[in-house]
């Protein structure tokens, strides 16, 4: 057994001050010593997929990172590890608990991911090894994370057992009350307009975020491919799967390089998979982000099946989860407002209705997506 300390204090010295994270009792000892420590940070999401894409977003802006969780939470991080971290080659130290281990005496739920944990991660081609149990142990296993993730550019994982880290009491919650920031809900529909199409938002949007002090992150589908068809600028970042971690990721540039503009791109069927993440980036995003929500009510790319956004006030539910300005309409003067807006506190949401298809002939990037990252990383000056 260890003390959380040895291992925190390892890491931090190696350069590992992010951590994100949700919770498991196996982990207590060691999120508490994180949360306790000032000088370190972390973020308490809302699933273990989007606290694994907020860490390599952090990785992005250039500050290591480290990821916790249950393992039976790792089944919610399987699209970014396989369609975010290993296709973009963003590397970052996961630790994981290992409930339901063979021989434990365990919750019924934990059974079967307890079995099956160490493969899961071997066919995820993301290499593993127990936490280690011994002071002794801690730097060379960490020498091996680093040598991997330096030669690959991509995760390593640890697999914490039961009774590894001795206990630690929390101090402090590690969330800032956001419940007394102003915030302002504002609503701009012309039923006499037509709408515009995803097109000429994107066109916009690029009039706003110079490729010098700005970075533009495009949802999957067709939101990034036409972001590339207009103009494909080193300070794009498209994705091309982990659906609905554009915003998780955008929130870990922003807090990892709060001097840059981070330009989140989100459709509402993105938007609606991981709702929770607006309560994330409501409570710990600064204002040098921007969430655009592109709602045309459907699934585009896949067929054009209805989402459920025509039920939703998007625009509201950014304001309840703590966005500073949240902007709703049909009209594209609410770009220039989103960004002609810098004394928010907090996060600025703007949510626009546009008309669904695209256009002609819509190409798919023909750049790769580590050649994007790299450029785009080279671009805003940071480096794993």
């Amino acid at each position: 057994m260890i003390e959380a300390e040895e291992f925190v204090e390892a890491a931090r010295e190696l350069g590992f001050t992010r951590y994100t994270g949700v919770p498991c009792s196996f982990l207590t000892p060691f999120i508490n010593y994180v949360i306790n420590d000032d000088s370190l940070e972390y973020v308490s999401s809302t699933n273990e997929g989007d606290a694994l894409a907020t860490a390599a977003g952090a990785a992005i802006g250039g500050q290591r990172s480290i990821v916790m969780m249950q393992n039976s939470g790792l089944g919610n991080a399987v699209s970014p590890i396989t369609s975010l971290s290993y296709v973009f080659r963003i590397p970052f130290l996961i630790i994981t608990t290992h409930r339901g281990q063979l021989g434990l005496k365990d919750e019924p739920q934990h059974e079967l991911m307890g079995q099956i944990t160490e493969k899961l991660f071997d066919l995820m081609h993301v290499p593993w090894e127990i936490f280690p149990k011994d002071a002794k142990d801690i730097q060379p296993a960490l020498k091996r994370a680093m040598d991997h993730m330096e030669k690959e550019q991509r995760p390593y994982a640890f697999i914490m057992e039961k009774g590894t880290v001795k206990k630690n009491i929390l101090k402090k919650n590690p969330v800032t009350d956001i419940r007394n920031r102003k915030k302002e809900l504002r609503y701009s529909f012309d039923e006499q307009i037509d709408l515009a199409d995803r097109n000429t938002v994107l066109k916009k949007i690029i009039e706003h975020t110079p490729i010098n002090n700005s970075l533009v992150i495009a949802t999957t589908g067709f939101t990034g491919r036409e972001l590339y068809a207009i103009d494909d600028r080193h300070n794009h970042i498209y994705m091309v799967g982990s659906m609905g971690c554009a915003s998780s990721l955008g929130l870990g540039v922003a807090l990892a390089r709060p001097n840059l503009k981070v330009v989140i791109i989100d459709g509402d069927g993105a938007g609606l998979m991981r709702m929770g993440n607006f309560a994330t980036l409501g409570s710990y995003a600064g204002n040098n982000l921007i969430h655009i929500l592109l709602d045309n009510e459907v699934h585009d790319s896949t067929g054009a099946q209805a989402t459920v956004a025509a039920n939703i006030d998007f625009a509201k539910v950014a304001e309840a989860s703590g966005y500073g300005l949240s902007l709703s309409g049909n009209q594209l003067s609410i770009i220039d407002e989103l960004f002609a807006s810098t004394n928010n506190e907090g996060p600025a949401f703007g949510h626009i209705k546009i008309k669904a298809g695209t256009i002609d002939d819509l190409p798919r990037p023909d750049v790769l997506p580590v050649e994007v990252l790299q450029r785009a990383m080279h671009q805003i000056g940071s480096k794993f």
